[in-house]
């Protein structure tokens, strides 16, 4: 006799109290392995493809993609045992204990999937699924025949894959139809039937007022970016001041660099690596505020966030440690963390813990800007295109390679002789690299 065991959306971490389901990655009747990922969601923070820490055969799913479900709620049930389920292991009491790709599970696994097909002889069946404990959950997707009979009470009564499928590619809602089997199982004759009944033409509608505009949902990593930016437009006090820097020497260095062979440094890295070394010479800008203390918190450590533009929308990764690093190593951590916000990988620790921002919004073809605050940070520097301009250089006009920058910073942390001064320090470090040989 099969057991059934209901996995719910674990606590995802970070504070996050709910997730939105984007894609199912297996469907009823499919047979998982343990740690196996069954679906990927979106949260505030990052894309997670969540695993199960049960073997078996998938013998309800709860929830359609798009719906969003608090932590706790109801994901999928999986019969242990099954029939054709040979190769899943029963789990232990408390499953496997992995909660998340990116904790503890290899990402680099495909997800097996394989569909309990009948045999013949009928299997047994397994006990009803539990009742979901979400507020006004999906229905329960249908379960074939051979795996149990679970679903025979579900919303929509349809067992046969084949009466859905049928459906489905001819545009009829089985909700709307009577079914004339068994406690009202819709049958395939109730749905053949359904296309063979005469159409009846609309009436014309009464009009509508004009339409407002597209409304779309504040949600998700959107929605949380939107709080973000809110909030720390509501609580820090903010000041932003900018300078031009002559960045020619900066990109010569780069390209002395690289051309010695080894991996290459990119301009973003040697960025990086004059912020640590201002934010060393003040301390004060790599801090925090705790209002409920009335205290400014100094953080002995430089996690460095960067902006990077997705298909999602803007993320923050965080390189840990920053302080530590030397170009290189930075360069590559930035290509780690840049390539896992593309294909939407990034774990939520990896977006979380910022000390300080680097935003580099030149890619996006502008000079200046006056960034938002990542709050509760204190400090971010942003950096425009880096252009040829005229530039008067030893006395003489040139042509030089010329970047804006701007620094904007939380007032209550400092005054702006130390935001001047931090400024005013990576502005020389660009303009004459050799600087950098103090901190080095």
């Amino acid at each position: 006799m099969p057991q059934v065991f209901e996995f719910k959306l674990p606590d995802l971490g970070e504070g996050l109290t709910e997730a939105e389901i984007v894609r199912w990655l297996v469907d009823v009747g499919d047979v998982v392995e343990i740690d196996q990922p069954v679906v990927e969601v979106e949260t505030a923070k990052a894309m997670v493809e969540v695993p199960c820490p049960y073997g078996g055969v998938v013998t309800a799913r709860f929830g359609e993609e798009g719906t969003e479900l608090p932590v706790g709620a109801p994901l999928i049930t999986v019969a242990v045992g099954a029939p054709g389920a040979a190769e899943a292991e029963a789990p232990a009491e408390s499953g496997s204990g992995n909660v998340l790709v990116g904790y503890g599970t290899d990402h680099s696994r495909p997800a097996r999937r394989r569909r309990i097909r009948p045999t013949g002889a009928p299997a047994a069946p397994a006990p009803a699924a539990p009742a979901p404990a979400a507020p006004a959950p999906a229905p329960v997707v249908a379960v074939p025949a051979a795996v149990s009979d679970v679903l025979a009470t579900a919303p929509v009564a349809v067992i046969s894959p084949l009466v859905r499928k049928l459906a489905r590619d001819n545009g009829i809602d089985l909700r709307a139809l009577s079914g004339s089997g068994p406690e009202g199982l819709i049958m395939r004759a109730d749905v053949e039937a359904a296309l063979k009944a005469p159409v009846t033409a609309p009436q014309p509608a009464a009009a509508a007022p004009a339409a407002a505009g597209e409304r779309i949902p504040l949600k998700g990593l959107r929605g949380a970016v939107a709080e973000k930016l809110s909030r720390s437009r509501r609580e820090i006090p903010d000041a932003t001041c900018w300078v031009d820097a002559d960045a020619t020497e900066l990109m010569a260095a780069r390209a002395a660099l690289n051309a010695v062979g080894g991996p290459k440094i990119s301009v973003l890295a040697l960025l990086a690596r004059i912020c640590t070394a201002a934010l060393a010479k003040y301390p004060e800008l790599n801090s925090t505020v705790d209002l409920a203390a009335n205290e400014i918190v100094r953080l002995p450590a430089v996690h460095l966030g960067f902006a990077a533009q997705t298909e999602r929308g803007l993320v923050v990764p965080v390189v840990r440690d920053a302080h530590t690093m030397n170009p290189e190593a930075l360069s590559a951590e930035f290509a780690r963390l840049t390539d896992l916000a593309r294909t939407g990988k990034l774990a939520p620790a990896d977006l979380t813990g910022g000390t300080f921002t680097l935003n580099n919004y030149g890619v996006f073809g502008v000079d200046g800007s006056t960034p938002i605050l990542n709050h509760p940070e204190a400090a971010m520097l942003g950096v425009g295109r880096i252009v040829p301009k005229p530039w008067v250089h030893e006395g003489e006009l040139a042509v030089r390679q010329v970047v804006q920058l701007s620094f904007t910073f939380d007032h209550r942390v400092c005054d702006g002789g130390t935001a001047g001064g931090f400024l005013r320090h990576v502005a020389d470090c660009i303009e004459n690299p050799a600087v950098l040989l103090r901190t080095l």
